[in-house]
């Protein structure tokens, strides 16, 4: 049988056994060890050199002579010296490596203990504020700020009734708008029924933002200048696109998460705004300087808890409509972009927002999707209707909706009552409804592209399906362009050049 040193791995010149723990050493290395230490090596248990048995090896040999040291012998034995020391500092380093690694694990399982610890009160913590703000919300309270989600500048008005001031507004431009509505026609020039059924793709504007993650979300185009569109993407970006000049005006940053709705506020004497809504719950308004032509960020809209569904401009356009998630809708002053009503909360999250051409009726849609319309000025609901996006026709006669997800729901206000639903086909996904500025025209924008419908008749004038699914549409000035969001694409119809 052989013998192997615990220390330097080596089969013993001089083997000596340990009478505490049984290992076997080299005399040498285990004497200066104890020297240095006093302990065991291996066991860390206190060893004197009295506990250090000698092992008498078969055959005997005679052990050497001293060197000399001067002689060979003596370098030799310097050699084997530092070969000694290097053999317990070896050991050493590899018994702080095996400790250090025991150390580490140690820790590593702390730091992993306490984040999840972290997680769960994060979890219950968000959970917690949620069921503030749903008590605070049915109560009709202002829930404390939570860690800085709402500038302290903003000053809720809860559901309860309009700021005076605010409401004459509202009726000034009710009885404007209506006096003069009964009695309109469709301005000469207008588009008819025969040229919307010639409208072909007269124009794409490709690679409109981000190729990651692509897509358009929202479109608006200026009825002021015509040639100018904002769109909104999944890239978090808000552009606004010159058409005559192929050529970007602006990149509005600001949002964090993809942007839902885009709007102009245009008003004469008045600067023009950009209005964005998106998913991080925040609504932007950007304001342009005539001096730089460039727009500057105006004021950040932080009153919602949810993410933003809908976005509107009301007829006096110096108000703003928001809807969210949060199961909440709100008005908010264009002037001072002050808030200045917040509805009670629904049972529902709330998905699509519009506003009557007359700006005293608002309508919200829910996923289930039930839709309330409200008279704003009271805050009364008024009959329930049934979707997913809206839009009230010029007339103020008829909401169009889809009540379901490959049909769309033409409901009589005036009764109420659905006065025609039109069928899109099983494979048809619905995911924007208006009508142009005449009543006269319903377009429907979905998965398979976009359909125009003369009103009244139904009659389907136009299907455009190159471009593959729409997102959102516009009807443009005297309904002579519809303008598309497909993908990254803006596509104009019209009747060809």
């Amino acid at each position: 049988m052989s013998f192997f040193c615990s220390i330097s791995g080596e089969p013993p010149q001089d083997p000596v056994v340990s009478s505490k723990s049984g290992h076997v050493y080299e005399r040498r290395l285990i004497t200066k060890y104890i020297t240095e230490n006093g302990t065991d090596p291996i066991t860390g248990d206190k060893l004197e050199e009295a506990d250090l048995i000698s092992v008498k090896p078969n055959p005997k040999a005679a052990a050497p002579r001293p060197p000399n040291a001067t002689s060979i012998p003596a370098l030799l034995q310097t050699l084997q010296n530092e070969w000694d020391a290097t053999m317990l500092e070896t050991f050493a380093l590899r018994q702080q490596y095996n400790s250090l690694r025991q150390e580490l694990s140690y820790a590593l399982y702390q730091q992993d203990a306490a984040q999840r610890v972290v997680a769960r009160l994060i979890k219950e913590r968000d959970a917690a504020r949620e069921a503030l703000s749903s008590v605070a919300a049915t109560m009709n309270v202002e829930a404390p700020a939570a860690g800085g989600d709402v500038d302290m500048a903003e000053v809720a008005q809860e559901a309860g009734g309009l700021p005076a001031e605010v409401l004459k507004q509202i009726d000034e431009t009710h009885q404007k708008l209506s006096a003069a509505r009964k009695k309109r026609k469709a301005p000469a020039g207008y588009a008819t029924a025969a040229d919307v059924k010639g409208y072909t793709n007269k124009h794409t504007i490709p690679s409109l933002h981000s190729p990651s993650p692509a897509g358009i979300t929202s479109l608006a185009v200026s009825t002021a200048n015509p040639e100018q569109f904002v769109t909104g993407g999944n890239d978090k970006v808000v552009q606004i696109y010159d058409k005559n000049t192929d050529k970007v005006l602006a990149q509005l940053k600001g949002h964090t998460k993809k942007i839902t709705h885009v709007a102009f506020r245009e008003r004469e004497d008045e600067t023009t705004l950009v209005l964005s809504a998106s998913a991080d719950k925040i609504a932007k308004v950007w304001a342009h300087d005539s001096a730089s032509g460039e727009y500057i960020p105006k004021a950040t809209i932080r009153t919602h808890k949810g993410e933003l569904t809908g976005l509107a401009v009301h007829p006096t356009s110096t108000l703003l409509a928001l809807s969210s998630a949060d199961r909440t809708w709100s008005l908010h002053d264009l002037t001072n972009f002050s808030q200045v009503l917040r509805s009670a909360e629904a049972d529902e999250p709330l998905t699509a927002l519009s506003i009557h051409p007359d700006g005293t009726l608002v309508a919200v849609g829910t996923p289930g999707g039930t839709i309330q319309v409200f008279d704003i000025r009271s805050g009364a609901g008024a009959a329930p209707f049934t979707v997913n996006t809206l839009s009230f026709s010029e007339n103020g006669y008829h909401l169009a909706a889809p009540d379901s997800l490959a049909s769309v729901a033409v409901w009589d206000l005036r009764k109420p009552k659905v006065a025609k639903t039109l069928a899109l086909g099983d494979a048809f996904k619905v995911n924007h409804v208006a009508y142009d500025a005449s009543a006269g025209f319903l377009g429907v924008a979905g998965n398979e592209g976009l359909r125009v419908f003369a009103h009244k008749t139904w009659e389907e004038l136009a299907r455009f399906e190159e471009g593959g699914e729409v997102a959102d549409f516009v009807f443009g000035a005297d309904g002579k362009e519809i303008w598309g969001a497909t993908g990254r694409e803006v596509r104009i119809w019209g009747v060809a050049a």
